[in-house]
């Protein structure tokens, strides 16, 4: 009970689900008091089961059965019956004695019970329970081998329909379809584990190519049919490695389900996790139908997917290198993955040569992985070849003209101690962008920006002023120009101030505010104080019915 505390409840649900539970005391019923557990029913837009763990592994948990809850957040109505059952503090210890008096007699009650007497018992609770009637059927076909009988009920429990009201299983009846599809797996498994892996293997296959079906028409936004699907390709393995099936067959069958396109990564299935039943005749087929599936389709993901798996596992870096090289994207990333591979084999001339081939290979440099160029460089940095470098920044800055590639060119530029005459011809090519109005991606020309970053305040702005700029570059000269030229800065803050002036929010009120402070620094360093008065004292009787704006400038002692 010592984690159960209003601190821990807000800390797990947040400040808004903890002051949204306050409003839910009312609204629980049905608490249960277990041995480091509890449990009720919280009444909100339906009716949701909640339990709180109250002494387990990680401390105070809890698990509710409402939309955010099963997402894995601590909700409002776990926060409702937590502070119930602190209500109740005084209680709780003899409210868990009595939980485990209560289980153990329970447990000394069946313990006593004949086996004809237990049978009964089981019986009345099928007979109330369908779906315990319907796993333990399951168990009973599996246990006696009545494959037709497991293969219907597997059918059965696969079948989205008592779940899809129109067709489609919601999301919040998806995890309620995943249990039930569980049972399916679980039945598989039982096969393997009474002796007939043999049987289990062709019952997997097909509950796989249903599942996958199904979750064409399930909102699996928390996984749970992921899940299901991992737990039936761990079910097929182990059905394998028990059986030993024919491993020309079970090849087959492994390159057929990874290249079909019908699974969609839903059993998540690696081939090579069989290696281990294949042995060598079998992986000798893999391979074969692997190469022959990729040489029929060269650009196929999958078929490329799972020859480099097979050439990564078997360690043979120049079939991974035909793979990739097979298909190369125009942009020069698949280069850069060949090099990149080559580097980790320790080939790094050869891979430097990929890196080349990529730039060349590229048609238009402004759209090149920009991750390919700064490879290339780093390697020519490291082989002291550092003109190449710069000739690489150059090329990319003149087809991009950004002031991310400027700022390359001019670290690699500097590198190689030959900046000045690099900066030049930068500020060349951007300023016959301004002049043409080509603006950056973040507005106002990049020429700006550049020469902003270069730290050349006065041909920033005498550039701003001859081809104009974007408001956001004309306020960060402002604030550069304040303290040598405060009256050319002081008209750049009064042209931003005026638009807001005309808008509303609070945001735009902590814009105007901040202009606001800029303009009295430029004002005391002219000595026009006065001036600032009036327009303060103009601006407050224009604006007084924008409170928050008023209480704003107060703070600020505007």
């Amino acid at each position: 009970m010592r984690g159960l505390t209003e601190a821990n409840l807000r800390t797990l649900a947040g400040s808004r689900s903890f002051e949204r539970g306050l409003g839910y005391l009312d609204a629980v019923s049905g608490v249960e008091v277990g041995d480091g557990w509890v449990t009720a029913s919280v009444h909100g837009t339906e009716r949701y089961e909640v339990e709180l763990t109250l002494d387990g592994p990680g401390g105070l948990a809890g698990e509710c059965d409402c939309p955010y809850g099963l997402e894995g957040n601590f909700c409002k109505h776990l926060v409702a019956l937590g502070l119930t059952v602190l209500t109740q503090r005084e209680s709780l210890p003899q409210q868990r004695k009595a939980a485990r008096e209560r289980a153990q007699n329970l447990d000394g009650w069946l313990s006593a019970l004949s086996k004809d007497e237990l049978l009964a018992l089981l019986r009345e609770q099928i007979d109330e329970d369908r779906q315990l009637r319907r796993r333990l059927e399951l168990r009973a076909a599996s246990a006696r081998g009545d494959l037709a009988a497991v293969r219907s009920r597997i059918r059965e429990l696969l079948d989205i329909g008592p779940f899809a009201q129109y067709g489609y299983v919601e999301y919040a009846d998806a995890r309620a379809y995943a249990d039930q599809a569980g049972q399916a797996v679980f039945a598989i498994g039982a096969l393997t584990g009474s002796g007939r892996p043999a049987d289990a293997i062709p019952l997997a296959r097909e509950a796989m190519r249903l599942l996958a079906e199904a979750m064409e028409s399930v909102d699996d936004a928390d996984g749970w049919i992921g899940q299901t699907g991992a737990d039936l390709a761990e079910a097929h393995l182990d059905a394998c490695r028990a059986a030993r099936p024919d491993p020309e067959e079970l090849a087959r069958w492994l390159v057929g389900h990874a290249l079909g396109g019908t699974d969609d990564g839903l059993t998540g299935i690696d081939p090579l996790d069989y290696k281990d039943v294949l042995g060598e005749e079998g992986m000798a087929t893999l391979r074969k139908l692997a190469v022959e599936a990729w040489r029929g389709n060269r650009r196929g993901w999958a078929e490329k997917y799972l020859m480099e798996r097979l050439a990564k596992a078997g360690g043979d870096i120049d079939a991974l290198i035909a793979v990739h090289a097979a298909d190369l994207s125009p942009n020069g990333h698949t280069h850069l993955v060949i090099a990149r591979e080559l580097d980790a084999a320790g080939r790094s001339d050869e891979a430097l040569s990929w890196a080349e081939r990529g730039i060349r290979d590229v048609r238009d440099l402004a759209a090149v992985d920009t991750a390919l160029v700064d490879h290339l460089c780093e390697r020519y940095a490291q082989a002291g070849r550092l003109a190449d470098a710069v000739a690489v920044r150059r090329d990319h800055f003149g087809a991009r003209r950004s002031l991310l590639a400027y700022q390359q060119l001019r670290a690699a530029a500097q590198t190689a101690d030959c900046w000045p005459a690099e900066r030049g011809g930068a500020l060349a090519l951007l300023r016959a962008d301004a002049e043409r109005r080509q603006r950056g991606r973040y507005g106002g020309p990049v020429l700006v920006d550049a020469l902003l970053d270069d730290k050349d305040f006065d041909a920033a702005w005498q550039a701003a002023t001859q081809t104009g700029a974007h408001d956001r570059q004309w306020h960060t000269l402002a604030d550069q120009a304040r303290a040598t030229r405060p009256a050319d800065a002081l008209t750049v803050y009064l042209r931003l101030a005026e638009p807001l002036t005309k808008q509303t929010g609070n945001t735009v009120y902590e814009q105007l505010v901040a202009l606001l402070l800029n303009i009295r620094d430029c004002h005391r360093r002219l000595g026009t104080e006065e001036e600032f008065a009036l327009h303060v004292t103009t601006l407050r009787t224009a604006q007084k019915r924008k409170r928050n704006l008023m209480r704003l400038m107060d703070e600020h002692g505007l």
